[in-house]
């Protein structure tokens, strides 16, 4: 009894011993192909203390399509580097927060590698911490006014809803907003077409008279 007592004792020491213990975190698994991606982008990248542009850098990590976007998106001040705007030639470091506005959605970034060379979206993902908000849903984004794959021209009517779901509405003779037609309007007459090709109102007198203005027999 006594002896049964002890290993039942120290079974549970043992068992309370392993819960107290806290498990170790599991390193995270990266494909080997990815893995050896990452180094030859690292050993492609600054050496020497050199630096690296951030027009460069979020074009080699995929954040804008083309090396020329990310110059165009610095000087239009959409890149942040610190919370601070900056030139295309300014240089990033590790543990810089990058913020990219891109259309209608800005990437947050926290920058892991410094790399120079455009990689593929796997390895990408390796050389930032990506603390960006999730992105808008598609209907927030959806462009007004887009018609059905196969549904064929528009018709009058199609093109009248388009123009006002996009606000432009119609359009006067100088660009401006068209407006009612003026009172002494020709064509605004019942009968109603203008009168540059002698129709509507009075129309047909002018046709009756001659060119010399006496009436026809």
């Amino acid at each position: 009894m006594v002896a049964e007592g002890a290993r039942n004792d120290r079974t549970a020491g043992v068992d309370e011993g392993a819960e107290a213990t806290p498990a170790e975190a599991t390193p995270e698994t990266v494909d080997p192909k990815v893995a050896a991606a990452v180094a030859a982008a690292e050993a492609a990248g600054p050496q020497n203390g050199e630096t690296v542009r951030i027009d460069s850098w979020i074009w080699s990590v995929r954040l804008v399509k083309t090396r020329s976007m990310g110059a165009t998106t610095c000087r239009g001040g959409h890149v942040r580097v610190n919370g601070e705007r900056v030139k295309p030639s300014h240089s990033v470091r590790v543990g810089d927060e990058v913020r990219v506005r891109v259309e209608t959605r800005e990437r947050v970034v926290v920058v892991k590698r410094l790399i120079r060379k455009r990689v593929g979206a796997p390895v990408a993902v390796q050389c930032y911490v990506d603390n960006s908000p999730p992105p808008p849903p598609r209907e927030a984004v959806a462009p007004a006014g887009v018609r059905d794959r196969g549904a064929g021209r528009p018709t009058k009517r199609d093109r009248r809803e388009l123009e006002r779901l996009r606000g432009l509405g119609g359009l006067g003779p100088f660009g401006g907003p068209a407006g009612p037609p003026a009172p002494d309007d020709p064509g605004a007459a019942p009968g109603g077409r203008g009168g540059a090709n002698g129709r509507g109102a009075g129309g047909r007198r002018g046709r009756a008279r001659g060119a010399g203005g006496t009436p026809r027999p």
